[in-house]
């Protein structure tokens, strides 16, 4: 405990100073990063050789080994995301309102940076440079605690990084990689006095330890029990192609679609549907109307529905009116991101209106509730929360606000 409180007293002082940065020399080290990423490219592709390595003596899932995969095209990704981030407008020093007091006083609100950010996250080595990316840019420092399986990819990643922020002017120390994969580092680290604010990211077991343990400020990121509903004046080829993108084109984030939902007078394409799924390698669990009308469809049982596959898995169940699956969605979901098709404006309204979600789409694959895709360089997350963000969480979500106040001698009567 002692060191990590030291790493935390050291980036604490460092996020001080960092604060004050103007943005130019924040934009300029985002932007060397990015070229570090490129130029150091196989090196951290060989990082990342290990921990597939290593996961497939742990036997890692092929969809949590797809999680940890790095490729130059997701280091690439990596690097044009920093590069959005420096393009964005800082959010430090925005002046969010202001008003004058009948006194005289000026009041305006401000944002600033939050302070010091802890961050545990598993599997996806992405989220190290997307993390100091926002942190940086935002005026925090953070600290970053990753699972143990992909411990030499975001080591490298982490130390390239701050090897060329801090040769840029950022104040060395305030991006601060916690060794170790000991369980207690993380124990340790929620409770650290010099954190403002904790992001876990990744699945239900770590999300839920850290809110129910952690005496610093949660911000929740969520589990991603997806839906789409298919409507009864859903186009069947369309409802096919963006069921199949939300499924199939990387099944292993949170945003990908896990449950579809069918109206009764839209089950004459389930069929095709269902086909088109299990040609792509898709396991699909149906409700037994499903099942009766596709057989080759596995029964679902109850604990289907609440569960988040995070795999080539997904499962459908037919309802009876849009009602109904507004009120499933509701009781299953996890707040992360719902769809409905339908060529009905009033059914679209009803749909967006009432599912409580932080995203809510039509007629679109739920695979865009990603930062970069929102036009925010990255994201450090996506909070399921209503408090103090809700959705992908970007620059502004790093800062909180204060009042300053200039007067000319008022005093209160």
């Amino acid at each position: 405990m002692h060191n990590l409180d030291t790493l935390g007293q050291t980036a604490l002082t460092a996020c001080q100073e960092l604060a004050l940065l103007p943005t130019q020399t924040k934009n300029q080290a985002l932007r060397a990063m990015a070229l570090a990423l490129r130029e150091r490219k196989q090196d951290l592709l060989s990082a990342n050789t290990l921990d597939l390595e290593t996961g497939r003596e742990m036997g890692l899932t092929e969809s949590l080994l797809d999680r940890l995969k790095l490729n130059p095209h997701r280091v690439e990704a990596m690097a044009t995301g920093l590069e959005e981030i420096a393009r964005l407008p800082d959010p430090v020093g925005t002046v969010v309102r202001g008003w004058r007091h009948d006194n005289g006083i000026e009041i305006r609100q401000v944002r600033v940076p939050l302070g010091l950010i802890g961050v545990i996250y598993e599997a996806r080595p992405n989220v190290t440079a997307d993390a100091i990316g926002l942190c940086l840019k935002s005026g925090n420092g953070v600290m970053l605690k990753g699972g143990k399986e992909a411990e030499h990819s975001n080591q490298a990643i982490s130390q390239l990084l701050q090897q060329a922020a801090y040769a840029q002017g950022i104040p060395t120390g305030c991006i601060q990689q916690v060794p170790g994969t000991d369980r207690a580092i993380v124990e340790q680290l929620i409770t650290l006095r010099h954190l403002a604010l904790v992001i876990p990211r990744g699945g239900a077991g770590l999300i839920k330890f850290v809110t129910e343990n952690s005496t610093v400020p949660v911000l929740e990121t969520g589990v991603g029990n997806c839906h789409i509903y298919i409507a009864a004046s859903a186009d069947p080829d369309q409802a096919q192609k963006i069921v199949l993108n939300a499924k199939v084109q990387r099944p292993s984030v949170c945003n990908a679609c896990e449950k579809v939902l069918i109206h009764q007078s839209a089950v004459a394409q389930l069929p095709a549907l269902v086909q088109v799924l299990q040609q792509s390698g898709v396991q699909v669990r149906g409700c037994e109307r499903t099942v009766a009308l596709v057989p080759s469809v596995i029964p679902a049982t109850a604990a289907d529905w609440d569960t988040e596959y995070l795999d080539l898995i997904l499962a459908i169940k037919i309802v009876d009116s849009t009602p109904v699956a507004i009120d499933w969605i509701n009781r299953y979901g996890t707040q992360h991101s719902e769809a409905i098709l339908t060529g009905s404006y009033g059914e679209a309204q009803l749909f967006t209106q009432r599912v409580d979600a932080a995203c809510v789409y039509v007629n679109a694959s739920t695979r865009f509730t990603d930062g970069f895709e929102f036009g925010f360089g990255a994201e450090i997350g996506i909070s399921t929360q209503k408090l103090h963000a809700r959705g992908p969480v970007g620059l502004p979500e790093l800062t909180t606000t204060k009042y300053i106040l200039q007067g000319n001698g008022q005093i209160r009567p």
